[in-house]
């Protein structure tokens, strides 16, 4: 055979199927646009806020949660059901396992799995909120400000959210509230 009586031999064609991309169309410039605005201004946000309040209200998870919000709004993980509830139901765990294993990197684990469950049981599931579990074991804030300052932080994210999904260029936010 000549190479050009054959294109591609049989396992040439497998690994060419393997290999090819199954991942999603890119975005019209104007919804990435409006996301990355969105997120970007829920993002200072918060950062202002901690200025203000002369506290930390922006860590990690919250910006993982700002990108389902903002890119990803029609996703169940996204609702605010999910991004707040999720949040402040991680917290709590993360508080109960502090108060039973004290702050070490094991009881920290725990309470990032712990929350994936009691997620799941309340019907509010958001995956960066396991992370909060963590940080709450890690650090150690004060119970009650970092319920409040969380609650405020996932508003503030929930809010702009409902402001991007009205742009017109974007799926409508949310999908469902509760």
């Amino acid at each position: 055979m000549s190479d050009t009586q054959v294109s591609e031999l049989p396992s040439q064609r497998r690994l060419s199927s393997v290999l090819t991309s199954k991942a999603p169309a890119r975005p019209a410039f104007p919804v990435v646009s409006v996301a990355t605005l969105g997120g970007v201004t829920a993002l200072v946000a918060l950062v202002a806020l901690g200025v203000l309040l002369d506290q930390t209200v922006l860590i990690p998870p919250l910006a993982a949660s700002a990108a389902l919000v903002f890119a990803a709004p029609a996703l169940p993980l996204a609702q605010p059901r999910s991004v707040i509830g999720g949040q402040l139901v991680s917290a709590v765990v993360g508080f109960v396992c502090l108060a039973v294993g004290g702050s070490s990197v094991w009881t920290s684990a725990v309470a990032g799995g712990l929350a994936i469950g009691a997620m799941a049981l309340a019907r509010t599931p958001h995956s960066p909120a396991a992370a909060t579990a963590v940080i709450v074991v890690v650090t150690q804030p004060s119970t009650v400000l970092f319920l409040l300052l969380l609650l405020l932080a996932t508003a503030v994210i929930v809010g702009v959210g409902i402001l991007a999904g009205r742009s017109g260029r974007t799926p409508r936010y949310p999908a469902y509230w509760w």
